[in-house]
């Protein structure tokens, strides 16, 4: 058995046997055992919610309770003790749509607490938009300030699309298949500039840096372009010299695929590529086949 067969049936044989804070505290654990990607995995295998898993890495930094108590008192059962599969199933109608979760394929938007009402209510699990609220909260959730991240008007087909996309991502994980999200990040200038931050130093003595920031015409930019493996949890990265242009972006994931993607997928099929349609990712891009792409290190 490998790893995650092990660790699927410890949770299975285990975990009945255990109180709520107990199982927790159980998943959390091995979520830190396993390291980066580790809350994923348990919740996937615990069949547990990832805010869950999270909730118990986190408590396992508090003081035990001397005298052994689960609880201060008991209240009333809540709703989410007297339907176990309530937080499970709400769970997988925010997951898909949570902004800003590296370990989703993608993500896009968020719904109201009316909304996930009544879903759930619709796949037989009664509740008031009241008790999703505190139910989110209670998950690790909260209300989030609007972000300027609209351009121009909305295609009202937007959900549908990108509830296709999201699931063209699923199926080939599932299949195997790899998957990889591309995209260039902040470019920096490759030279002694001022930075943000500090650090310690001799009183006095403080980094001297070039008082503008003007392009050293010998060294330019540094322009990193990621690779990030969705199936494999892992990221590679080339940093370019010239120009965020198509052709980066298509050498780029051609020595991805030579170096690395071929020998982790000796069978793939097929590639499903996520990206942007912005700088080097934009479908306007030219200069894509004319083999004269930027110096790379």
């Amino acid at each position: 058995m490998d790893l995650d067969e092990v660790l699927a049936a410890t949770f299975t044989l285990v975990a009945p046997h255990l109180t709520e804070r107990q199982r927790r505290l159980l998943f959390g654990a091995a979520a830190r055992a396993l390291g980066y990607g580790g809350v994923s995995r348990v919740a996937r295998l615990a069949e547990a919610s990832r805010p869950t898993v999270r909730r118990g890495a986190a408590e396992l930094d508090q003081p035990a309770d001397p005298r052994g108590r689960i609880r201060q008192h008991e209240g009333p059962k809540r709703r989410r003790d007297t339907d176990p599969g309530l937080l499970q199933a709400l769970d997988r109608l925010v997951e898909p749509d949570t902004r800003g979760d590296p370990e989703s394929p993608l993500r896009w938007t968020c719904k109201s607490t009316r909304e996930l009402a009544a879903t759930l209510t619709a796949q037989g699990h009664p509740v008031s938009d009241d008790t999703v609220g505190r139910l989110l909260k209670q998950q690790g959730y909260r209300l989030q300030r609007t972000a300027k991240t609209l351009e121009g008007a909305q295609q009202p087909d937007r959900d549908a699309q990108f509830r296709y996309l999201n699931e063209q991502a699923r199926t080939h994980l599932a299949a195997g298949q790899p998957v990889v999200s591309v995209d260039a990040k902040k470019k920096e200038l490759v030279g002694r500039f001022a930075n943000g931050g500090a650090e310690w130093q001799p009183s006095g003595e403080a980094e001297q840096v070039n008082v503008h920031d003007f392009p050293d015409s010998t060294l330019g930019k540094a322009i990193p372009y990621g690779v990030y493996d969705l199936g494999r949890n892992t990221g590679w990265v080339v940093v370019g010299t010239d120009h965020d242009t198509a052709a980066f972006a298509v050498q780029t994931l051609r020595r991805w695929w030579q170096q690395v993607g071929r020998f982790a997928y000796p069978e793939a099929e097929r590639l499903l590529v996520c990206a942007d349609a912005g700088g080097s990712n934009g479908y306007r891009g030219q200069g894509v086949e004319d083999g004269a792409g930027p110096a790379c290190r």
